[in-house]
């Protein structure tokens, strides 16, 4: 399972709140492979699909896909804003290598596809 801080879940229900868009009303999570470390996250407000699991968290519905749940099993999305920026930030136990932009990764027992960090 994922877990969302309190201030990741205030700026998604913001987020889908301005969206204004009823058939995108959950945060998806989702891996794929590249980024220089061999996997990469990704984020989007998104509808169901046949597979998904669906997590209700800080009143959020967040979807995560079959393939990329194990590799993300634990992992804590935060929201910061700083005086060195803001956005999201995903905390990963499963992560044993990042990369220096902090959005790729690679586990103990997968490298994924390393390739560019765009």
């Amino acid at each position: 399972m994922v877990t969302l801080t309190e201030a990741a879940a205030e700026k998604i229900q913001q987020l889908i709140e301005e969206r204004n868009r009823p058939d995108e009303n959950a945060l998806r999570l989702f891996v794929k492979p590249g980024g220089c470390t061999g996997f990469s996250y990704g984020m989007a407000l998104d509808s169901e699909k046949p597979g998904d699991l669906r997590f209700t968290l800080n009143g959020v519905s967040v979807l995560v896909d079959q393939e990329s749940l194990h590799l993300i099993d634990g992992s804590e999305v935060d929201y910061v804003d700083d005086l060195t920026g803001q956005g999201f930030k995903i905390n990963n136990p499963n992560a044993t290598s990042m990369c220096g932009c902090g959005s790729s990764f690679r586990t103990a027992t997968e490298a994924g596809q390393p390739g560019s960090c765009d």
